[in-house]
């Protein structure tokens, strides 16, 4: 890759910062995720209470990358079909057509997946894992890139459905979204009191420009040792007791997936890139661990009772596992 493109592609993605910044105030933490998901292929689940911008933040990303976007409001009376589309009779013609729905787009955002029941959540199963979508007998392929980006309420409040293992397995990260500080929070109110204020934003990529920094993000190098170094985090979450972490190992009830190496190996390349470098560094690894790891450790009922997160697990696992030459 020439170091004039590669230059090219980190103006891009300062200039997306640049650009949302117009409207969202913050963030971004949650805009850099985003962008990880976008240009590895990977699924981005978001989780914070109502009004912190979840929901803008990924509109405004839309409109920023010349993608097709598509907004799902989920809620418990949604259907399968409402998703992913269904078969309608034409009478004139007596024959039956097809009516794509909603998910066949570039972005897609799922608003409040919880808030559906799960046979609507796991109608987003192939799409997301096969990037296919079955319709009567016949299977559609979707459009490149294809990115579900979904917002979810802590499952701790009224009228949420917890998402199945198998359906949050499928998404690259999990990324909490916390309160603004003050001083963004003041900048919040005075946009949003402001009834003139319109937040328009220009367009910076166009599809083949994410196809391309995709490319590039691939040819990120990534040493042996860190590749094992992936293996061993992994593989600490599935057997702790074996790492000397014996008192993490009371709480996990299930370890990580085959997908969470895949994942974190992506994202780690990810941020070397956005960092200007062609080689993943271990700090790379340790910055995106807990958003790749945080929703694949299944805790067992003493860690609820104790109040320990998979986050604080997580961390002490990155201070226990050593890489190794």
């Amino acid at each position: 890759m020439e170091n004039t493109q590669t230059e090219r592609y980190h103006q891009q993605i300062e200039s997306i910062f640049s650009e949302m910044g117009k409207v969202v105030v913050g963030q971004r933490y949650m805009i850099n995720r985003l962008l990880i998901g976008l240009f590895t292929n990977g699924h981005i689940l978001l989780e914070g209470v109502p009004g912190l911008a979840k929901t803008l933040t990924v509109n405004t990303l839309s409109k920023i990358l010349h993608l097709q976007f598509q907004r799902i409001q989920f809620t418990p009376d949604l259907l399968p079909a409402d998703l992913i589309g269904t078969m309608i009779y034409n009478q004139k013609q007596s024959v039956f057509e097809v009516k794509k729905g909603p998910i066949f787009a570039n972005m897609i955002l799922a608003d409040e997946i919880n808030r559906s029941p799960a046979k609507v959540q796991s109608a987003l199963l192939e799409a997301m894992q096969e990037k296919q979508v079955t319709i009567g007998e016949t299977t559609y392929m979707l459009d490149r890139p294809f990115l579900v980006l979904a917002t979810q309420n802590p499952v701790e409040q009224e009228g949420t459905y917890p998402l199945p293992e198998a359906q949050v397995d499928r998404f690259m990260m999990k990324v909490y979204v916390d309160y603004p500080t003050k001083a963004e929070e003041l900048e919040v109110m005075r946009r949003m009191a402001n009834m003139s204020f319109a937040g328009e934003v220009q367009t910076i990529l166009t599809k083949e420009d994410v196809a391309e920094i995709t490319k590039a993000i691939n040819a990120v190098n990534i040493s042996e040792s860190l590749e094992q170094y992936i293996v061993e985090l992994i593989f600490a979450t599935r057997k702790p007791a074996e790492y000397g972490l014996r008192e993490e190992a009371n709480y996990i009830q299930f370890g990580a997936s085959p997908r969470a190496s895949i994942s974190l190996n992506r994202a780690a390349k990810a941020i070397a890139f956005f960092n200007k470098r062609d080689y993943v560094l271990p700090e790379d690894i340790k910055e995106v661990a807990s958003d790749v790891l945080n929703h694949r450790i299944t805790l067992n009922y003493e860690a609820e009772a104790d109040g320990v997160t998979a986050r604080q697990i997580i961390d002490r696992i990155l201070s226990k596992v050593s890489i190794t030459k």
